[in-house]
């Protein structure tokens, strides 16, 4: 596979803003991929800011550098994935490329081709990983692509929660592609966040398939970057199952992050419920694209999409566009999406009660981000959610 892309993704030309639909709000004009080269001699003690604390195991790749981990005869797989590839080559053969296809996207083409290290999550039938991974990747040389591949599989009744941090120490192309296959009556819960430098480009492909009966929990996190597109499709291909999909960004100065979601209800009785809430500062930019997809067949179809933007500048902009593809009759798909600027009376109200007018700008703008964080029930996950926005809302409001 990784041949075949080598000598096409050169050749496939970049999306035209103005006429390849998805990409209207992001243009590529000055963007040259091929000026972006590989990076090579990664140093594994490098260090950037992360948005997340190690949970648990931490699985970290530097560049093209990663560390060699121990191989269990039995039970769950936490690895590099060039490792298990030597190790596991079947495994990873049934898998990989099965839910991200190599097609005409240059992008993808690039990663197939180019992708080193990367991270392989297997856990095997009526199994739980004990502990929360955590997946760190770092680009530490200036100007270079790394190309960042994630695999994550569950076999029937397993469980598993996985983090993943894309941090950099310098700016360049960050390109990452992520597949999760969730099998039947499996349970994933996988947290993502981009925290790059702000001078950077981000480009992401991330398909989920879930099979019958399974859950699968998805947050996403989007803070850094100078520009970008990240595509975050969620297959509920077996009847019965369900995907929740929770996503935050916090801009600021001129960045631009576009964000575009897909709930494809593929089979009969499933639900997908997804909220992504912004805040935008400065003269930066966003947009979310969200399209419900509900094939022929998917009776008793439940689907619900929310994009809600906070502008907290003037000169900052936002688009929230969502959509609705039903080719089944027995549904309940609904969606919502707003765009506004900081309540002039809810800060009054607070001002009239003694705080200043920063402050009461403050706490409009946490408790905007917070019915987001209470989406989730009180522990580990909500805390270290709500730090993380918490740290990047104090970097965007200064």
């Amino acid at each position: 596979m990784a041949s075949t892309a080598a000598t096409t993704w050169r050749d496939l030309p970049l999306p035209d803003f103005k006429g390849q639909p998805g990409w209207e709000f992001t243009e590529l004009r000055k963007f040259d991929l091929a000026s972006f080269p590989a990076p090579s001699g990664g140093d594994l003690a490098t260090e950037a800011e992360p948005v997340f604390s190690p949970p648990g195991l931490e699985l970290r790749q530097v560049d093209d550098a990663w560390t060699r981990v121990d191989v269990p005869s039995d039970g769950p797989l936490v690895m590099p994935l060039a490792q298990a590839v030597e190790t596991h080559g079947d495994l990873v053969e049934a898998h990989l490329g099965s839910v991200v296809t190599t097609t005409d996207d240059p992008f993808v083409a690039r990663n197939a081709a180019e992708w080193e290290g990367g991270a392989f999550v297997y856990v095997p039938r009526n199994t739980r990983l004990d502990a929360p991974v955590l997946l760190t990747a770092i680009q530490a040389q200036a100007g270079t692509a790394m190309s960042w591949r994630v695999l994550i599989v569950l076999e029937e009744g397993a469980e598993a929660e996985v983090w993943e941090q894309e941090l950099s120490a310098a700016d360049g192309l960050f390109n990452t592609v992520v597949e999760l296959v969730v099998g039947q009556n499996a349970n994933l819960r996988f947290v993502s966040a981009q925290g790059l430098d702000e001078k950077s480009w981000v480009f992401g492909a991330q398909r989920a398939r879930v099979a019958r009966d399974a859950q699968l929990d998805w947050v996403t996190l989007g803070f850094g970057a100078a520009n970008g597109k990240v595509f975050q499709n969620t297959i509920l291909d077996g009847e019965g199952a369900s995907g929740k999909v929770t996503g935050a960004y916090a801009v600021r100065n001129r960045q631009h992050l576009d964000f575009d979601t897909t709930q494809e209800h593929a089979a009969a009785n499933t639900t997908s419920d997804l909220a992504f809430r912004g805040i935008l500062a400065d003269r930066s930019s966003a947009v979310w694209r969200g399209m419900i997809k509900v094939d022929p067949g998917a009776q008793q179809t439940d689907a619900f999409q929310e994009s809600r933007n906070l502008l907290v500048s003037k000169k900052a902009h936002a688009d929230a566009i969502p959509g609705l593809e039903i080719l089944a009759n027995d549904v309940r798909c609904t969606h919502a999406a707003a765009i506004a600027q900081v309540d002039p009376e809810q800060v009054y109200y607070l001002r009239s009660r003694g705080l200043r007018e920063s402050a009461a700008q403050r706490l409009v703008i946490e408790g905007f981000m917070s019915e987001l964080v209470e989406r989730f029930e009180e522990g580990d996950v909500r805390d270290a959610l709500a730090a993380a926005i918490d740290r990047r809302l104090e970097a965007v409001l200064g």
